[in-house]
């Protein structure tokens, strides 16, 4: 699985959804003005642009593993301290910031309770620290009619429905095991408008994340299979992609 592609292909297959997603994360976290506020998992600046929004360049930081990605978000954010830097070892220090989130990325970390206990460390006691992931395990994320369809060609696939975080309050269980004080749950809640069947499924052939690579493992055959199949389960355009996520916030 790789998330070392284009900013702008990575934009059109998942930032469709992440930028929405982004202001409710933001306004659940309780990013306020005076905060000083670290993105983790910036990816190419979906929620890094709710944080500047909110608080201004000069009091946001983000980080993220993938050098594309954060390259792209040193090019949005003229001035902005963005750092390649995976979660689990956060280059800041202790009690730096009064509120960590990462938006779409907890399930992604090779240690998730790691991760968590490193934004918690950078945190400032009594600080926020936030977390969302799409809600996989119930089939109610943007991408679950896709790993559906998936399913009905071939049973064998896991999809992403087991990945940390993604069922019913594993994020809080995860902020727990952390030491991250309170946790505790909500759902945010996405709908995106796709005019065409086309500009639903072209990015999923780009090879970004789980879904573009079991796209990219399919020969020519199961490749038009799967994609009658997402044309069938979808209907017919312009249809609207609703999607849930959990939302965790703690206090550190």
């Amino acid at each position: 699985m790789t998330f070392d592609t284009g900013a702008d292909l990575y934009g059109r297959f998942m930032g469709r959804y992440s930028e929405p997603l982004a202001a409710s994360f933001a306004e659940a976290a309780g990013v306020a003005p005076g905060q000083r506020v670290l993105d983790v998992g910036c990816g190419p600046g979906a929620l890094t642009a709710q944080l500047v929004e909110r608080v201004g360049v000069d009091r946001v930081a983000a980080v993220d593993p993938s050098a594309p990605f954060a390259d792209a978000t040193r090019s949005r954010f003229p001035g902005l301290d963005v750092r390649s830097a995976s979660a689990e070892d956060l280059p800041f220090a202790d009690d730096a910031f009064g509120a960590a989130l990462a938006q779409l990325v907890v399930h992604f970390m090779s240690d998730p309770v790691a991760g968590l206990r490193e934004m918690g460390r950078v945190t400032r006691s009594g600080g926020t620290v936030a977390a969302c992931v799409w809600n996989l395990a119930d089939g109610k994320s943007p991408l679950s009619a896709f790993w559906t369809a998936v399913n009905e060609l071939d049973p064998a696939v896991v999809g992403e429905s087991l990945l940390p975080g993604a069922r019913d309050q594993h994020l809080v269980e995860l902020a727990q095991e952390a030491g991250l004080r309170q946790p505790v749950q909500s759902v945010l809640t996405v709908r995106v408008r796709h005019e065409t069947f086309e500009d639903w499924w072209e990015p999923y052939t780009y090879g970004v994340g789980p879904a573009g690579d079991h796209v990219a493992g399919l020969d020519e055959e199961q490749r038009n299979a799967l994609r009658e199949r997402c044309a069938e389960r979808l209907g017919p355009a312009p249809f609207d992609i609703v999607g849930d996520a959990w939302c965790m916030t703690a206090t550190a």
